[in-house]
């Protein structure tokens, strides 16, 4: 597929809407959610290095990105990366039975319970057309004390994320799913709404009638 200057226009706009710009501040813990993209547990690693905070949590099973391509959890292979980083085994949790979004935050909710840990504030990180998905069902899914939540990706540009692992038409494609959910996903009660400006689902129109199918 052509990926002339107007689709990467329309899709770099799309790309900004998915980022929520927060600003961080050293958080109770570091909570990184599973997926194909191993750059995810870095910026996590990173974080916790940087004294952003005392505890690093990984959560993921296997999701639809990674079912019948990885054989370990997603939050097992993150958690190997960050003790490769540097990070001691102690500061460590894993949540490994999550399939989706929802269940990342609800299961990571229950093992902070079965530790008897309680926490005030968060840093979530995830792939970075994912934050505000991300922050929206985490908002509508924790069951706990409310919690100050900073989200945060790697800090990668739209250019420059496609790799051996994710074409440009891969990335386009789960950015077109992801600004669906969030148009859908609060009617089902997954997540909160968000603002979406015209010209972002204007955008995501386009790249559809372009020949993009969402992912």
């Amino acid at each position: 597929m052509l990926l002339d200057a107007e689709t990467l226009s329309l899709s770099q706009k799309i790309w900004d809407y998915h980022h929520v710009n927060h600003s961080l501040q050293p958080a109770d813990c570091i909570l990184v959610l599973g997926s194909h993209d191993t750059r995810v547990a870095q910026r996590g690693a990173d974080l916790f290095l940087a004294g952003m905070a005392p505890l690093l949590i990984f959560s993921g099973g296997l999701g639809r990105l990674t079912a019948g391509q990885w054989t370990n959890p997603e939050a097992e292979i993150f958690a190997q990366i960050a003790r490769q980083m540097g990070v001691p085994e102690n500061k460590i949790l894993i949540e490994n039975r999550s399939t989706n979004t929802g269940e990342n935050i609800r299961f990571t909710y229950d093992l902070l319970q079965e530790n008897k840990l309680a926490v005030s504030s968060i840093i979530l990180v995830q792939k970075p057309y994912m934050e505000r998905r991300a922050y929206a069902t985490f908002k509508q899914q924790w069951t706990g004390k409310a919690v100050a939540l900073m989200v945060t990706s790697p800090q990668i540009s739209f250019a420059e994320y496609p790799n051996r692992e994710i074409t440009p038409e891969e990335v386009i494609s789960i950015m077109l799913g992801d600004l669906q959910r969030i148009k859908s996903y609060p009617a089902q009660g997954f997540q909160i709404p968000q603002f979406m400006p015209d010209d972002v689902w204007e955008a995501y129109e386009k790249l559809r009638a372009k020949g993009f199918s969402p992912a």
